[in-house]
């Protein structure tokens, strides 16, 4: 259960919430903390790098400097050390991609009372082939992997292991970071045609194309060729109903070979589904978009995994970003 005291003051505070969320998606969208880079301006300045109104320009810059994410001295604005470090496209750490793969999801959530009364999405399943929101996903997903996939492959030890499967996985971020930390590991990511030219681009920046391939296909629809042992399913099955996700895992299983490793990377609820926070309303976004797209519970993954033949299956001692979690299981 939720450990704050709800009151009238918190409770418009999170009715209103969506006015700072709408002012940072503006920000990213007109690139402005890159614009801002290193240097230190004015509102002229900034207003003049994107050719836009400068009173409008300057409430904006305002609204940052309340929210923390831009410093104001003598009428002149420059980046915080965490939006230099996060929000300038310049830096290493940037998230601006998922930022705006978040903006593409707000048209839907106003329709959430449509969803819930339906039981049906309400997000236009075209906009997901639109170019720029399949570049921001993919992206995103590339900076959101990167600041975790480091650290946690080197905590999955696959020693022995010598081809593992990345199922959907997109750019190809944790397939090539289990690489890096097993020196004798071999990976292919099996994902959709549209998604091979950003995986391969990131392969390639990461000079890893010797040791992490390309296999397309559609988890629901295609087989999967080649034999494998070990299999890393991130954020893959919260998209699919629990049918799809036996489909999906007996799929994968059947693709190991004896002794073969399966690692289920998700957002995971507990028992009673209700909690924690973002794996109950990810539920509703996969609502919002999808037929039957959910978040699970520790007991439903175990569960499937069993029923497809899986053993010794535990939960890995770890916990990410928003609740994510790691099970794994032995063929």
């Amino acid at each position: 259960m939720p450990s704050k005291e709800w009151n009238v003051g918190r409770l418009l505070e999170l009715a209103g919430g969506f006015w700072q969320t709408a002012t940072l998606h503006a920000a990213i969208r007109l690139d402005l903390f890159s614009v801002i880079g290193d240097e230190i301006l004015d509102a002229s300045e900034i207003a003049g790098r994107l050719n836009a109104d400068i009173r409008s320009q300057t409430m904006l810059l305002n609204a940052l400097v309340a929210m923390g994410l831009l410093e104001k001295k003598s009428e002149r604005f420059r980046n915080t050390e965490v939006s230099a470090a996060l929000l300038s496209k310049d830096a290493p750490g940037y998230v601006g991609y998922m930022i705006s793969h978040h903006h593409h999801l707000v048209e839907s959530w106003h329709h959430l009372d449509q969803a819930v009364m339906t039981g049906q999405p309400v997000r236009d399943p075209a906009e997901i082939s639109d170019d720029d929101r399949r570049e921001n996903f993919l992206m995103g997903m590339f900076n959101t992997a990167m600041g975790n996939a480091p650290k946690l492959t080197a905590q999955l030890k696959l020693k022995g292991k010598k081809f593992m499967l990345d199922l959907g996985g997109g750019p190809g971020t944790w397939a090539i970071h289990f690489c890096k930390n097993n020196p004798e590991l071999k990976a292919c990511v099996f994902d959709r045609p549209t998604t091979r030219p950003f995986a391969e681009k990131i392969i390639s920046q990461f000079e890893m194309a010797s040791r992490v391939s390309f296999q397309d296909g559609d988890f629901l629809k295609d087989d999967i060729e080649g034999k494998y042992d070990a299999a890393w399913l991130s954020h893959i099955l919260h998209g699919e109903g629990p049918q799809n996700c036996r489909n999906i895992i007996s799929k994968t299983v059947a693709a190991l070979e004896p002794g073969g490793v399966i690692m289920i990377h998700d957002f995971i609820l507990n028992r009673t589904m209700d909690g924690p926070l973002f794996p109950a309303l990810f539920s509703l976004n996969m609502l919002l978009g999808t037929e039957d797209g959910q978040a699970y519970s520790e007991k439903q993954l175990t569960d499937m995994l069993q029923e497809a033949g899986v053993k010794q299956i535990e939960r890995f001692p770890y916990q990410g970003p928003n609740d994510a979690g790691v099970i794994i299981g032995t063929i």
